[in-house]
């Protein structure tokens, strides 16, 4: 028989080797299922300390779920905080309802207590261990409404905005985004609070999250009247973007990439001839002579801070791409590799992405690594000028397809993985913030939950020049909104596989820019045809533009 107990204001179940805990965190709850001795102390997405809930222990029989056809159960605790509770049976299943006493959400159980021969044994909640150190693969299994209505999750390459009867990979991927937060039209917010890679089902017939290596279930769920409430509720917990700054709203010109100093400024130059608004522009990969090096090649720009001082001076706010990668001739590699700041390969080599070269990825859920790569970026970009970054390949972007393959010092990417990008997009923020900035943004490739307080700046990764990607546009930036990030923008024309000479891209980019001058950042970008060779053989002199 399960034990059933409060203690400091958070309900407390134990069944077998299962222990759950429900408390109050902001105007919702959160629930945490695990075999663990202890329960594991991360706090995932959410910002705070629990509040002491309402609990009720009695041991009244009550039907604790909606459906009629379903035996009722012993109902042996509620939990109330804000507009929803949580009512618990005496098995361990768990049902939301809000104040009205709707039912939002229950838990999926197909089975006989006590269990019986030859029937079905589908429980809500699923450990399976794949590990020694209690990692397990974990499912969380919830009863579906058909007619229900799922948004956000951040962005997949998709025009559907209505997620019901979607599979999503929960996974981070050039322009793939995973922000497990979901608004459902029946009336409740629902983040799944971990950073494992995994997937989700919301079937018809049944909702599924599983993670591929965690050591508990974790979510938070909450009620709200419409969509504003919920996310304004989901904001208390995962913190609020702060507004853009005025300069950032406008329009930024950027390609795929500026090869030299005077091409760049040529090109902010014409456009005050022309009189045309320009709020920033962006220097783009490859500025320097070695990935890693944090720092401009200066064959092609020889007075990075005479470039930064011009284009303020014209009202023009410079930004620059940094990537999380490290070149094994950077003269950062020793000293990284050394002290451990390098993520490292379970099967083959330690290799991230690289252009042309062998290179390993950042590993910045180390927090000495990002300090050691910020010193760095203090005595160049920081004392150039620069406020502003792009921050590209923050998934990050691997030489295979494999993102569980790598080992980071918070753990393997199977079970942490997906954070990645809000570490990356922390170390930025919180150095610029103690730095005495406060009009902060980010451009970044990737998010996970709460990377909106970060100053997210989220864009769509690089994506195909047709009228099919352009559509999907629509629907991800959406999505991205409802999962919390409001601050989204993608490549007007599209990134990839487009002749600027031809009619039918030119068209396309016509309406991309309509469509663009919407939505909260205005931002060209692409690599075009006919490609302009690189103006040298070393370092970024080998890489061309488009």
């Amino acid at each position: 028989m399960a034990i059933f107990a409060v203690d400091k204001g958070r309900l407390l179940v134990r069944n077998a080797s299962e222990q759950l805990w429900i408390e109050a965190w902001g105007n919702g709850l959160r629930v945490r299922a695990s075999h663990e001795r202890a329960m594991p102390a991360s706090s995932g997405a959410l910002e705070g300390e629990p509040r002491d809930a309402v609990v009720e222990l009695h041991a009244a029989r009550d039907e604790v779920g909606s459906p009629p056809s379903r035996e009722s159960e012993t109902l042996r605790a509620i939990v109330r905080n804000g507009a929803i509770e949580a009512r618990v049976a005496e098995s361990g299943r768990i049902a939301f309802y809000n104040a009205c006493g709707k039912c939002l959400l229950e838990e999926f159980v197909r089975a006989q207590t006590p269990p019986r021969k030859g029937l079905q044994r589908i429980f809500a909640r699923e450990f399976r261990s794949i590990s020694a150190s209690g990692a397990c693969r974990t499912a969380q299994r919830f009863e579906s409404d058909p007619s229900e209505r799922l948004y956000g999750m951040g962005q997949y390459q998709q025009s559907l905005l209505n997620l019901k009867g979607c599979e999503l990979e929960l996974v981070q991927r050039n322009s793939q985004t995973t922000v497990p937060f979901v608004v459902s039209s029946l009336g409740y917010g629902f983040l799944w609070n971990n950073p494992a890679q995994g997937s989700v089902v919301f079937g018809a017939n049944l909702t599924t999250w599983r993670s591929d290596a965690a050591d508990c279930i974790d979510y938070w769920i909450v009620a709200g009247d419409t969509p504003a409430a919920i996310l304004a509720a989901y904001g208390e917990i995962a913190g609020r973007p702060p507004a853009m700054p005025e300069w950032a709203l406008g329009f930024w010109q950027s390609k795929c990439r500026y090869r030299t100093q005077n091409e760049l400024l040529g090109v902010a130059r014409r456009y005050r001839e022309l009189g045309i608004p320009l709020s920033a522009i962006v220097v783009d990969y490859f500025h320097w002579l070695f990935e890693g090096d944090l720092d401009f090649d200066r064959t092609y720009w020889p007075d990075p801070k005479a470039m930064v001082d011009e284009l303020r001076a014209q009202g023009v706010e410079p930004v620059v791409s940094v990537w999380p990668t490290v070149d094994l001739r950077s003269r950062h590699y020793g000293a990284m590799k050394e002290r451990g700041f390098l993520a490292r390969a379970q099967r083959g080599p330690d290799e991230g992405l690289g252009c042309g070269a062998r290179t390993q990825n950042v590993d910045v859920t180390n927090p000495e690594a990002r300090a050691y790569v910020w010193s760095n970026i203090r005595k160049t970009y920081r004392a150039y000028g620069f406020r502003s970054f792009w921050l590209d390949l923050a998934e990050p972007e691997t030489a295979t397809p494999d993102p569980d393959n790598f080992l980071y010092a918070s753990g393997a990417a199977a079970q942490v993985g997906n954070r990645y990008p809000l570490d990356y997009v922390r170390m930025f923020h919180d150095n610029l913030r103690d730095e005495g900035e406060t009009q902060i943004a980010l451009l970044v490739r990737s998010a996970w939950a709460s990377s909106q307080k970060y100053a997210a700046l989220l864009w769509s990764g690089d994506i195909p020049s047709t009228f099919w990607s352009l559509r999907n546009q629509i629907s991800i930036g959406l999505s991205a909104g409802m999962a919390g990030i409001p601050w989204w923008n993608c490549d007007v024309g599209g990134f990839f596989d487009a002749d600027a000479n031809d009619p039918a891209f030119r068209e396309i980019l016509a309406r991309w820019f309509a469509f663009c001058t919407f939505t909260p950042v205005l931002r060209l970008h692409g690599s075009r045809d006919p490609q302009q060779p690189g103006p040298g053989t070393v370092g970024g002199g080998l890489c061309g533009s488009g």
